[in-house]
């Protein structure tokens, strides 16, 4: 091992797509063909720089690097380690080119399977491994990123995917094959990629196991234990440092101790008790630990006292015990200062990825004994804990009893919706969002500066609601959407107007590749003061005589994708939101809608990553989904749609939401989720056009999903749609593609008939 040099207080990341969006923009004039590959090279050149100046400026002991992506860190890593599918290589194309087909598809070459990133709204693309994979150092970019921080005079330390985390994550090409039998396959192109990072003068390297914040078997934790004697045993490396985030170690804590690493970064943010466990680790007292004791994934400032006390809880355990985040900053915006229209109270209990830097030092200082001013997080912590609750929103919860939560049994809903709604076998609709086109966001924004007055905004909705709808019914789809022109984004539309939600001008944070969200802030409790979308849907079925469905998102998702509360369980949060839900719905019925959906993308997303814990959040979850739809007649149709899910999972739990028929993704993965839905006894709607990727699917292709699913589910129970809202395409990709799904169905109606 090498001398004792310690990290000291640091970041585990820091957001990498610009304070301004400035490399979303780039990367959308790069693929559009405004910009050059030069132009694209030089926007990270530049937010590197940015980031690392600043995180130097606000006194970190160690600054990261490797963090800037042009689109997915997992994707970056199978790149670099040459392990890109062959159907991507032999296109001929630059490397960049390359890359991105990868992520986005080419018309021959669709797009690798994403997926979301443990339990955050983060997507990953997964990377597709099998026997014949072979692991070359391919790419320069950890090494190009150090030579260009020692021009700023900085020594970064570059941040990786963990070997056993990308093994763990990606995906087999052949049954029967587990990519972790690749591990000594793969070690070899770290080891190589460590040496020359020590010979660029790198102290200490950062690589990244949050698969071990889950359940893990007794082989893959001796796979942890043999990759990291691998590594450590060479001496041409730097230091390593095993960051593990997401939640408690369990038994790869002590792999990790007893490993010859030199660090530890432990997350003791989202289970505050596996301080205890960390604490009673004897063998890591030859190690530096780094206490995540500052929250990475939600914007509360920090108690000082209470992320002091924890460190300190494990000082004396270790060789040093430092400060840091409990993961990577890239799940919250840059810096609060930027919202100047926010309330100032409320932003006073904020803390984005700039002021959680400032956390992290000024905690580092007080761990040491330095003299400090923590006062001001104290009187905000104190402030915020003082808010008042309101009684009406909370004595209706505490009323609600369990037949709010039930609906007619699912053979009844049968017969009256078939009755209602007369709709063909393989019955082809949309999940909601059509293209949000320069003219729509530009009436919205000119309606939110004032340059734009009610009555023109909503002759603007609705010019876009008619496209929608005439497109939809000249492609002779069944069940109509009105297209969503009006809504930003599918939770922060409903945030702004409910109670308890405050939304954000500038905290925006990556979704995936460009895109970006602005998730509310949930700081209060929630109720519904008015209709949300019952005009908008009104106008939409006033135009057309097909039925036209109602667009929510559920409560669980909205939950997921917000900064929410942390002063009370989620499950008592989730209630309100499901009776503002529920309220949305009760209107939608009464205005003559006959099929509502309520979305609920993030069921699995919010999964604990431990087994022990699923049971108590399906305690709560599915009866939020079921108490905000189950208000409606048994003629009124329920849908739910979901995305980037292992649904078998949580197939129990998608069966107890009780929907009428649940879409789901399936276009990346050719339909292989629906093995996971065997048993399944209501009606699925499994994608056959992947929205993700720029690429139009023929129509051949699409019968050949759909033809897999009529393998799987009856037919009486089928529904073809597209694997997610179409809000992010074009309209010269959606008409085409739909026009193939409408096909598709007729085709196959002539067949089963």
């Amino acid at each position: 091992m090498h001398a004792v040099n310690t990290i000291g207080t640091t970041v585990l990341g820091y957001p990498r797509i610009g304070p301004n969006r400035e490399l979303k923009k780039a990367l959308e004039a790069y693929w559009a063909g405004a910009g050059t590959e030069d132009d694209l090279l030089a926007t990270g050149q530049r937010l590197r720089a940015q980031t690392w100046t600043a995180l130097r400026d606000q006194g970190l002991g160690s600054i990261p690097s490797n963090m800037v992506s042009h689109y997915d860190h997992m994707l970056d890593t199978a790149a670099l380690f040459g392990a890109l599918p062959e159907r991507f290589t032999r296109l001929g194309l630059s490397p960049l080119d390359t890359y991105f087909a990868a992520a986005r598809g080419v018309p021959d070459a669709p797009a690798l399977e994403m997926t979301k990133w443990f339990d955050t709204n983060y997507h990953y693309l997964v990377p597709e491994l099998g026997p014949d994979t072979q692991f070359t150092l391919t790419g320069t970019a950890p090494v190009d990123e150090v030579r260009e921080a020692r021009t700023l005079g900085i020594t970064p330390r570059p941040v990786l995917v963990g070997p056993v985390t990308f093994l763990l994550l990606a995906k087999s090409t052949t049954p029967g094959f587990a990519p972790l039998e690749l591990l000594d396959a793969l070690l070899p192109a770290y080891v190589e990629l460590l040496a020359q990072l020590r010979d660029e003068g790198v102290e200490w390297v950062q690589l990244d196991e949050p698969a071990f914040a889950a359940d893990r078997t007794t082989a893959e934790l001796n796979a942890l234990t043999r990759a990291y004697h691998v590594l450590a045993k060479e001496k041409r490396r730097p230091r390593l440092l095993v960051a593990g985030y997401f939640g408690g170690l369990g038994r790869a804590l002590g792999v990790l101790a007893r490993s010859p690493i030199e660090a530890l970064a432990v997350d003791l943010v989202t289970d505050p008790s596996f301080v205890d466990a960390v604490a009673a680790e004897g063998a890591l007292r030859d190690k530096e630990v780094l206490a995540g004791v500052v929250d990475g994934r939600n914007v509360w400032r920090t108690d000082p006292g209470v992320a002091l006390a924890r460190a300190a809880r494990l000082v004396g355990t270790a060789a040093q015990v430092s400060i840091a985040t409990s993961c990577s900053l890239l799940h919250v915006p840059y810096d609060v200062q930027a919202e100047t229209g926010l309330d100032p109270r409320l932003k006073n209990w904020l803390a984005f990825a700039r002021q959680k830097v400032d956390e992290v030092v000024l905690l580092g200082a007080a761990l040491r004994g330095e003299d400090v001013d923590l006062g001001p997080a104290r009187t905000a912590v104190a402030d915020r804990a003082a808010s008042l609750p309101d009684p009406a929103i909370r004595a209706r919860v505490a009323a609600l009893r369990p037949s709010d939560a039930v609906r007619a049994p699912y053979a009844e809903r049968v017969a009256a919706q078939q009755e209602a709604l007369a709709l063909p076998p393989l019955p082809t609709t949309t999940i909601g969002s059509f293209p949000q086109t320069a003219e729509v966001r530009q009436a919205r924004a000119a309606h939110r500066a004032g340059k734009l007055d009610d009555a023109g905004y909503q002759r603007a909705m609705r010019t876009e609601i008619d496209r929608a709808v005439r497109l939809q019914e000249n492609l002779g789809l069944d069940v109509l959407v009105h297209g969503e022109p009006e809504r930003n984004d599918m939770v922060q539309y409903f945030a702004e107007q409910l109670t308890g939600f405050a939304a954000t001008a500038h905290g925006w944070v990556q979704s995936y590749g460009s895109r970006c969200v602005r998730p509310p802030i949930l700081f209060g409790d929630v109720a519904r003061p008015a209709p949300m979308t019952v005009g908008w849907t009104q106008y939409a079925q006033s135009r057309t005589e097909r039925p036209v469905k109602g667009m929510l998102t559920g409560p669980v998702t909205i939950l997921a994708w917000s900064f929410v509360r942390d002063d009370q369980p989620l499950a008592d949060t989730a209630r309100q939101v499901a009776l503002a839900i529920r309220d949305e719905v009760a209107d939608l019925e009464a205005a003559g809608i006959r099929i509502i959906q309520v979305d609920e993308p993030a069921l699995r997303e919010l999964l604990p990553l431990h087994a022990r814990d699923h049971e108590e959040y399906f305690g709560w979850a599915v009866p939020a989904f079921r108490l905000a739809t189950s208000g409606v007649a048994a003629a009124t149709q329920i849908h739910t749609h979901m995305c980037y899910s292992e649904f078998g999972d949580v197939l129990p739990a998608i069966d107890a939401l009780d929907a009428d028929v649940t879409s789901i993704e399936a276009a990346r993965s050719t339909m292989d989720v629906l093995a996971g839905l065997d048993g399944f006894a209501r009606a699925v709607g499994p994608g056959v056009y992947d929205i993700h990727s720029p690429r139009v699917p023929s129509q051949e292709e699409m019968t050949g999903l759909a033809r897999k699913a009529l393998a799987a589910v009856p037919a009486d129970r089928l529904w073809l749609n597209p694997d997610c809202g179409l809000k992010t395409r074009r309209y010269a990709e959606v008409e085409p593609a739909l026009r193939h799904l409408a096909g598709t169905a007729r085709l196959l109606r002539a067949e089963i008939r």
